[in-house]
């Protein structure tokens, strides 16, 4: 083999850790070029096969794939950005109106925070593109009835009519028809404003926002009151015969909490259950969801009341959250993970959003300082759920178990990282995540990415491909190096 070749097989297979951009100069390059759909063949379907098409996502990816160097990297970009569209979507009408299903991708369900921000990389592209913006006008109108349906369920079946998800039929909780299963978390009413607010700022319609919308938000606001749990402990009981004790709720209702403003979330965001039910992330990232919704109901609604009541909780949560979520450590006061208002408290984070890390991804970090120290503390050992080995860093949760880094934990740091080096060093991380397979996954063990959970994650995928496009519109010069 020439030496040419021996530079070509270690650059594009990445022997050893080199990547392309050490040899971006060399004369091979327009040779690599030609040979890169030979050597990382793209894995989204043929077009025929796509689920939704849309001219301006098609643009960006081109656009994006051009200004990185690495062909790997722009290969995984290719395939993941577009996933939710290419594989996850089912675009109708229901009642003359947009109307679109999002699965999440191996389970065919929908669920309200997955949905959310599976789509919500497209915001940004939607004034481009009438037909992306339909789409998505429909995934806030299918939202709307699900809430409607249940505001205490996860996730919903795309087909209304169908029967729930296997291991759900026989849950000790009310389940209504639609539903696919009934976790209650607080994130799952704080998604579907944080998406309604994005698409109202990136496109300026008001179309999904009508009477059924209002109705909607008014249960949100109902449940969120109901589950601060000042007036007994509400409705919602689930219980399921299970293997692992996090799948199901102590009593049918979860631990006890003493009522002081915050708000009860029995499950996370990862679906597993809530040791002490005042979720801090989640909380946090209601205070913000109950701003937006605020500025929505006196702007576009007109209704000041409603405004005034959304402003109301979440500052009633704000002033309990600085009472009674901060913990001082050895390295400096933090946020708890979960408390109980009693004084007990669980330190730690989960791998899915909201978690403390992804704090400032959803705007939700009110205290620069406090969360420096937070995030130092999750992002170590120091945190139980954090996990380092010979394939990478990052963290875990009780959902899969121990030793097993979730990409979609990686993606949050990189994105709210200022550093380029941890920026530089997490994105190989995330190519040595995807083991060849040219997408991110659920989980993978911390020496062997090989051994990986769910080869069709929809959100973990469009979550990556947001990420790139954030660098490539940032930071361009860090996928050049």
């Amino acid at each position: 083999m020439s030496s040419d070749s021996t530079i070509t097989r270690r650059c594009l297979l990445k022997n050893g850790g080199v990547s392309f951009a050490a040899f971006a100069t060399s004369s091979l390059l327009p040779e690599l070029a030609i040979n890169q759909k030979a050597i990382f063949p793209p894995k989204r379907p043929e077009p025929p096969a796509r689920k939704f098409q849309s001219a301006a996502v098609e643009a960006f990816i081109v656009e994006t794939s051009r200004q990185i160097t690495d062909l790997e990297l722009a290969a995984m970009f290719t395939n993941c950005f577009p996933n939710t569209l290419d594989t996850t979507v089912e675009v109708g009408e229901f009642e003359g109106k947009p109307d679109t299903a999002v699965i999440t991708g191996d389970i065919p369900a929908m669920w309200l925070r997955d949905s959310s921000a599976q789509v919500w990389p497209y915001l940004p592209l939607a004034a481009k593109d009438a037909s992306l913006r339909k789409l998505l006008e429909g995934v806030i109108r299918r939202q709307t009835r699900c809430l409607l349906i249940d505001p205490y369920a996860n996730s919903f079946m795309a087909d209304l009519n169908a029967p729930p998800l296997e291991w759900s039929v026989k849950d000790k909780t009310e389940m209504k028809p639609g539903v696919g299963e009934r976790k209650y978390e607080l994130d799952s009413l704080c998604y579907p404003i944080r998406l309604a607010h994005g698409y109202w700022k990136a496109t300026g319609d008001t179309a999904p926002f009508d009477a059924r919308w209002k109705k909607a938000m008014q249960l949100v606001l109902q449940t969120m009151r109901v589950q601060q749990r000042k007036e007994g402990l509400g409705p919602y009981r689930f219980q399921r015969s299970a293997e692992n004790p996090t799948d199901s709720l102590v009593n049918g209702i979860g631990n006890p909490v003493k009522p002081v403003g915050l708000i009860a979330s029995c499950f996370r965001p990862s679906d597993d259950a809530c040791i002490f039910p005042f979720l801090v992330p989640s909380n946090l990232f209601a205070v913000t969801s109950l701003r937006q919704l605020a500025d929505m109901a006196a702007t576009i609604l007109n209704d000041d009341g409603m405004a005034a009541e959304a402003r109301a909780l979440a500052k009633e949560v704000e002033t309990a959250l600085r009472q009674y979520a901060i913990v001082d450590t050895a390295a400096g006061s933090i946020w708890a993970y979960e408390v109980d208002g009693y004084g007990g408290r669980v330190l730690m984070d989960d791998a899915n959003v909201p978690s403390l890390l992804g704090l400032p991804y959803l705007e939700s970090s009110p205290d620069a300082a406090l969360y420096a120290r937070t995030r130092s503390f999750v992002w170590s050992e120091r945190n139980p759920w954090f996990f380092k080995g010979k394939a990478g860093e990052g963290i875990g949760g009780p959902h899969i178990g121990r030793d097993m880094i979730w990409p979609m934990s990686q993606i949050i740091f990189a994105l709210t990282s200022n550093s380029d080096l941890e920026i530089v060093r997490t994105i190989r991380m995330l190519q040595r995540s995807s083991a060849n397979s040219g997408f991110m996954h659920e989980s993978y063990n911390k020496d062997d990415p090989t051994r990986f959970t769910r080869s069709w994650f929809a959100w973990a995928n469009t979550l990556f491909g947001e990420l790139i496009g954030k660098i490539v519109r940032t930071k361009p010069q860090l996928l050049r190096l």
